[in-house]
């Protein structure tokens, strides 16, 4: 899991988490520029690399493989590896990963309450 500040997270901070350490792993868990677009994808089901590189727009492979790779370090993810030619690697969210979805769905309808209509934006670039 990548940290959260230079020091990360110490055992001391561990003996009595707090609702802010939680708070704060689950943010740390997410960070990243592609997290969230990689588990609405996977929500659908298993998915191939290719299959998520164009999901994405392309994203470059050294991305989105240290992406996965975090993702699945963290236990969001696990991959699958099809011993054939070419190789074939499946990802998938484990049971960590679909607790997660909940979280995006209110993440969706705070979006939905709170963002400002496209014509109030240009309502409000006119001079």
């Amino acid at each position: 899991m990548a940290k959260i500040c230079p020091r990360g997270f110490q055992p001391e901070d561990l003996e009595k988490p707090t609702p802010l350490l939680h708070l704060l792993y689950t943010q740390n868990i997410l960070q990243g520029r592609w997290k969230l677009l990689i588990l609405d994808f996977l929500a659908k089901g298993p998915q191939r690399f290719s299959q998520l590189q164009r999901h994405l727009g392309n994203l470059s492979q050294g991305s989105l493989t240290k992406q996965l790779k975090e993702m699945e370090a963290d236990g969001l993810l696990q991959k699958e590896i099809y011993p054939q030619v070419p190789p074939r690697v499946d990802y998938q969210l484990t049971h960590k990963g679909r607790d997660l979805l909940p979280i995006l769905e209110l993440m969706v309808a705070y979006g939905q309450a709170h963002m400002p209509a496209v014509e109030d934006r240009e309502n409000n670039q006119r001079p």
